[in-house]
Parts: C-alpha cells; sequence; structure tokens
C-alpha cells in the first residue's frame, strides 16, 4: 500500500485534493498493466492506455502507469465512462478495465468509520481488493494499434485548408489527403470573419 499512498500523494498535487475518481484512475492503472504483466511506471512506449473520460480519473490513471498524451502512450477515447483500455504494442494484447457496477455500494462497507458517502468512496477505494473492485477482462481492438499509434513525424498538408496534418490522421479523397475537419463535420465552426479570410487566402 506504500506505493498506492504514493501515487495517491502525487495525483492530490495535481488538483491540492484527491477525490474518489482519481483513487479509481490509480488503481485501474495499476491493475491494467498488471494483467498485462508489466511494471508501472512506465518509461518506454510499450504500453499504451485509451482512458473512456478525461478529468482527475485520466489524471490518475497517468500517474499510475508514466502513459502521458505527450509520450503519444495515453489516448482519449471520450465515452464518458470510467474506464480504460491497456493494450501491450508489442504483442497487441488489450484488456478493458472499469469498477463494477455496484462499486459505489460497496465502498462504505470498507470505511465504517466514514458517515458520508463522499469520503466512504474515497477511504473505500483505496482498501478494496481488486477482485472486488473491479471487472478486467480482454478485448480485441478494432483499429490496429500500428494505425493508433501511427508513424511519429508524418506529415501532409490538407487539400482544402492547407494545414498540416501530423501522425497519419488525413482522410483520403481520391488522391487528395484532407484534415478531418475539411473531411467530415468537425467540432468547431469558422465565425463568418474567418471564413471570408480563410476563402480569400485559399
Amino acid at each position: 500500500m506504500a506505493d498506492l499512498q504514493a501515487l495517491l500523494a502525487r495525483s492530490s498535487e495535481r488538483h491540492k485534493h484527491l477525490c474518489p475518481r482519481q483513487v479509481l484512475g490509480v488503481r485501474i492503472g495499476l491493475a491494467g498493466a498488471a494483467a498485462l504483466g508489466m511494471s508501472t511506471p512506465r518509461h518506454d512506449k510499450r504500453l499504451l492506455v485509451i482512458v473512456e473520460t478525461d478529468g482527475c480519473f485520466a489524471d490518475g490513471v497517468e500517474v499510475a502507469t508514466g502513459c502521458s498524451m505527450g509520450h503519444r502512450t495515453l489516448r482519449l477515447a471520450d465515452y464518458g465512462k470510467i474506464g480504460a483500455v491497456f493494450v501491450d504494442v508489442k504483442t497487441e494484447t488489450a484488456v478493458r478495465v472499469a469498477p463494477q457496477l455496484d462499486v459505489r455500494k460497496r465502498a462504505p462497507l470498507y470505511a465504517p468509520e466514514e458517515k458520508k458517502n463522499y469520503f466512504a468512496q474515497l477511504v473505500g477505494y483505496r482498501r478494496m481488493p481488486d477482485d472486488e473492485m473491479l471487472t478486467i477482462w480482454p478485448v480485441i481492438l478494432t483499429t490496429p494499434v500500428r494505425e493508433i499509434v501511427s508513424r511519429a513525424g508524418v506529415r501532409v498538408n490538407c487539400a482544402v485548408c492547407g494545414e498540416e496534418i501530423i501522425n497519419e490522421r488525413e482522410v483520403m479523397r481520391g488522391e487528395r489527403p484532407l484534415c478531418r475537419a475539411c473531411a467530415e463535420p468537425a467540432y468547431y465552426a469558422l465565425t463568418e470573419a474567418d471564413l471570408f479570410v480563410f476563402t480569400a487566402v485559399g
């Protein structure tokens, strides 16, 4: 438990407090790596983690595993769920780890001294054994690891907006490479003023 406490202390430094989701992130990070037979924290790129939500949970996973977006070993598939997939990049073995469905209700059993649910979860999540707290099952990635990781340093310019696209994230329309914002509905839209400038430059 000494390692767990040290990791929780590091995670809490990012938020100036410790919350139940950070504890879940650290516990899930440790369990996912262990299920693949990997030690943590990682200092290489063999472990790829795909978290299913951002925020405190993701920070806990990052602290526990050593994976990060900066090293391209941590990815976000924003499903709004406390869960993560852990991938051995070398063997392409993958597992998904998530809390058991009734974990919130059972956490207070491990923290009978805490009267408020929030604090019971905060303490209970530290004490619960993995097999009573988490579900861990093997999964198969629907996108090959090589496509998720891609080749760093590959660059191409979008045929519509002209912006640079890195890491093989272009979408081909015939022989024209397009960025996802030009090829698909984007998560943002240009204002009328920006559209005028963009059209004039283009």
